[in-house]
């Protein structure tokens, strides 16, 4: 009897969670509908993954190529799949391979090398955003690039994204330049230790703006991925698209002890 217990338990759980999202979105004159909540299982299991699926739930959430190739494959396909973090150009093709229902890579971030060569894969454009660094940190800047085919754009990039001055740029790269990848929107994680602030969020709502402009696109044509497990119902009332909840949902994460020699 402890599989319906437990089952029971996720039910609840997403419940939960999903009537904070609905009360978030009504505060900010929007209905739930207009608000995609990412479930973030990293570290967890796929059988927990399965609960949660089988509560209703349809959209999870990765950080490493490894889980997400590793778990994908055991689940139902008609998961939508969201890659958070940086997407290493040399990882691309695998994880294509073995997650066919990828959505979107959240984010673009500038750190190293990226190359979405999608040529020959016999899939849509791929959805990806545009990681912008809104916290005001200052970060050690590197010369990267951003490669798809022959087209090149050489930028500069911090560890947390692209600055709010870069965004506009490199939106337009994607948007114009990169036909096996569609612009979908801007993300940020907020602060370097992932909280955030109501100038974080602003500044983020600022870039679309400018990003939109830049490109003929109506604003609401342009996501913004920004909230999580501690401040999800803060960026819904401030205009956020698409949320990204974690231990909220599954529990605390659990990372393998390392050894001590």
């Amino acid at each position: 009897m402890a599989a319906p217990a437990v089952e029971g338990l996720a039910v609840t759980v997403l419940r939960s969670v999903m009537l904070r999202v609905r009360q978030a979105a009504e505060r900010s004159g929007r209905q739930s509908d207009q608000v995609r909540l990412v479930a973030v299982s990293k570290t967890k299991p796929v059988s927990l993954i399965r609960q949660f699926y089988d509560a209703g739930h349809r959209c999870f959430g990765e950080n490493y190529v490894q889980e997400i190739t590793e778990k994908a494959p055991q689940l139902p396909e008609d998961i939508e799949w969201h890659f958070i973090g940086h997407l290493q150009s040399n990882k691309v093709k695998a994880i294509l391979a073995a997650v066919p229902n990828l959505a979107m890579v959240e984010g673009v971030d500038n750190e190293k090398d990226v190359m979405f060569d999608l040529c020959g894969m016999g899939r849509k454009p791929l959805k990806v955003l545009v990681q912008v660094n809104t916290s005001g940190e200052a970060c050690e800047p590197n010369i990267v690039v951003i490669t798809l085919g022959e087209l090149c754009l050489k930028h500069h990039a911090s560890k947390s994204g692209v600055e709010p001055s870069g965004c506009v740029e490199l939106a337009k790269h994607v948007k114009l330049g990169c036909p096996n990848l569609e612009f979908s929107g801007l993300m940020t994680i907020g602060m370097p230790d992932y909280s955030s602030t109501p100038e974080n969020f602003r500044r983020l709502l600022d870039c679309r703006i400018e990003v939109c402009k830049a490109l003929g696109m109506a604003e609401e044509q342009c996501e913004l991925s920004m909230g999580m497990s501690g401040d999800f119902e803060q960026a819904i009332e401030m205009g956020s698209t698409n949320v990204r909840i974690g231990s909220t949902i599954f529990g605390p994460r659990e990372y393998p002890k390392k050894n001590k020699n």
